[in-house]
């Protein structure tokens, strides 16, 4: 039976997996997001600026879709989505100038920054939305002692929660196996039993709950209130040749932090057009987080700095003044 409900559950999954992506992709990398019917851009003409955005499909990325919707733009600039299907594949876009920016990992720009990479960070895409996922047979964080839990990148907020919830219950992070494993196989390796939780992005989290083959065991928020994990990460280039353009992004995406906020609704059927994810998923994932309050504070940043050092990701991880540009 064990087994049944898994190839049950496994195809249940596939739509997901085939249409939100993850760490590996049949789809050629930096693909030009297709706007939904309600969010086609205008018509270019020859004057108009376009600034290029790249993303990976996740509900973290929200304030990126919306900020490209067509009520957003206007004659003069207009903002292009480029989905990538890695992080890997997307720091690499930024650093050889293909994008302008990209909705990023932070810790993962952090380290691109320390590595001499021509990047910076300029907002936050959100606030908490993380969860770690277990099993139903998993209780406790105990439990995952001799257990394999997946993470997906080493530099990510999700490998910082991990070893927050297992220092909270006296674990060391020794006594469990960790892997990195695309977000979308995700919910199907615990339903196989291939690993016995993971943390990872949204709405991949929500989906092992309503699929009913895992539960919550820590949300962010118990963990790390107001934690940073994705970010607007900008190309020095960028930065330096059109601080015009740069300001125009950033307002736009603070406005579409805010909406996103306000309105529930109007953030699920977003979400949908996008991620093509189940409206049950989306619904629960976005409870679990917050798109308003954008700008990244020193003590906000430094508090991430110091668990990235902490948690081995760094030892001397970027200051403050030489990587976040709050641009107005």
């Amino acid at each position: 039976m064990k087994a049944l409900k898994a190839g049950i559950i496994t195809v249940s999954l596939a739509f997901l997996l085939s249409a939100c992506g993850g760490e590996k992709t049949s789809e050629a990398a930096g693909t030009p997001a297709a706007a939904p019917a309600n969010t086609a851009a205008p018509a270019e003409k020859a004057e108009q600026k376009v600034i290029k955005v790249a993303y990976l499909p996740i509900t973290h990325a929200l304030p990126a879709f919306e900020a490209a919707s067509a009520e957003m733009q206007n004659e003069n600039v207009r903002i292009e989505l480029i989905r990538f299907g890695s992080w890997t594949e997307l720091i690499d876009a930024i650093n050889a100038g293909r994008v302008d920016g990209a909705f990023a990992l932070a810790e993962l720009v952090m380290k691109a920054r320390e590595q001499g990479m021509d990047v910076y960070l300029s907002s936050l895409a959100h606030r908490d939305g993380n969860v770690i996922v277990a099993a139903d047979g998993i209780k406790s964080m105990q439990d995952l002692r001799g257990k394999t839990f997946a993470i997906p990148h080493r530099q990510s907020s999700h490998y910082i929660l991990l070893n927050e919830a297992l220092a909270k219950e006296g674990v060391d992070i020794s006594e469990i196996n960790i892997i990195e494993l695309p977000p979308p196989e995700m919910p199907s390796a615990l339903a196989a039993g291939r690993i016995a939780g993971y943390c990872v992005a949204e709405p991949f989290g929500a989906r092992a709950v309503t699929l009913k083959i895992g539960h919550v065991l820590y949300n962010s928020q118990d963990l790390w209130p107001d934690s940073i994990c994705c970010a607007l990460a900008l190309s020095g280039r960028f930065l330096r040749e059109h601080p015009d353009l740069a300001a125009v992004l950033l307002s736009r995406v603070r406005k579409a932090g805010l909406r996103l906020e306000q309105d529930h609704e109007h953030a699920i059927s977003l979400a949908g057009e996008f991620l093509k994810a189940p409206k049950d998923a989306l619904e629960l994932s976005l409870k679990w987080i917050h798109f308003d309050n954008l700008d990244i504070g020193k003590e906000q940043y430094d508090s991430l700095a110091a668990k990235v050092k902490n948690y081995g990701l760094s030892q001397a991880p970027v200051p403050y003044e030489d990587i976040v540009q709050n641009v107005r």
